[in-house]
């Protein structure tokens, strides 16, 4: 009998990053595992949070040096704050996170906020669309904090969605024709934001639907960890973002619509 190949594993030769997310997403490391690359690898530590209240998000950093202590102790290149929601609170709030994690471990960090501002200067779009599912507190939060670091939101829309475990069975057609009808013709790119919601796959055809750059978060995140870290090999099937190339980060017409006029009911 011919022996089995031994099979390959990847532990992250290149880069091994640890991840904070709430514990309550059940959808941000299935699409950041989508997205990674040859010799990269995420370890995953979960902190507290289900819901959208004021005191819930507030209550997901109660423990947030020892969660980075312990993605200390795996020796990983970078740690990643990564939950859209508390990153966004405040104007200051991800500058805080920041200090905490790395005085805590020692060791570089960013958050989900920090990644979206950096992809949206990368691809100079100055005005946005902001798409989230979040309840109207939460939304009017993003707002603000996009709006403090110098992004004008010029339209968008919430689902007024409290918890994650309901934010997660929002299936990606339905959020693909719900931003299809928000998105304006003054908007530099469409910010789909929220890590706990399956808005990979329908990163492509809404920037073909609606003409611009298309970020979510969890796109967002992975993008900006790979290009802080000197990792800048393609990444097909999410987005102008990925693409090095200038022209192709660019504003291009819509496709002009071949279906019914879209619902936008989800």
């Amino acid at each position: 009998m011919a022996a089995s190949a031994t099979p390959v594993i990847d532990y992250g030769a290149r880069l091994r990053a640890g991840v904070l997310i709430p514990s309550g997403n059940s959808v941000a490391e299935p699409e950041l595992r989508a997205m990674q690359v040859a010799g990269t690898s995420l370890l995953v530590t979960r902190l507290a949070l289900r819901g959208s209240s004021k005191p819930e998000l507030m209550r997901m950093l109660d423990r947030l040096e020892a969660a980075s202590e312990l993605l200390a102790d795996a020796q990983v290149g970078c740690i990643v704050f990564h939950c859209t929601a508390v990153s966004t609170f405040a104007p200051d709030l991800a500058h805080g996170i920041r200090q905490r994690i790395e005085a805590a471990s020692g060791i570089r960090c960013f958050t989900t906020a920090d990644a979206i501002l950096h992809a949206l200067a990368h691809l100079k779009a100055g005005k946005v669309a902001l798409l989230t599912p979040y309840i109207d507190d939460v939304h009017r939060r993003e707002i603000e904090f996009l709006q403090a670091n110098g992004i004008r939101v010029v339209g968008g829309a919430n689902l007024g969605i409290d918890s994650n475990a309901e934010m997660a069975t929002l299936q990606p057609e339905a959020i693909l024709d719900w931003a299809s009808g928000h998105v304006g013709r003054e908007a530099d790119a469409c910010l789909l934001s929220c890590t706990a919601i399956r808005s990979a796959t329908a990163i492509a055809p809404l920037e073909a639907r609606c003409g611009r750059p298309v970020l979510t978060s969890n796109q967002s995140m992975m993008w900006h960890l790979l290009r802080s870290s000197n990792i800048d090999d393609a990444v097909d099937g999410f987005g102008r973002l990925f693409s090095n190339r200038p022209d192709e980060c660019a504003i291009i017409p819509p496709v002009p619509p071949t279906a019914d006029p879209v619902d936008q009911s989800v």
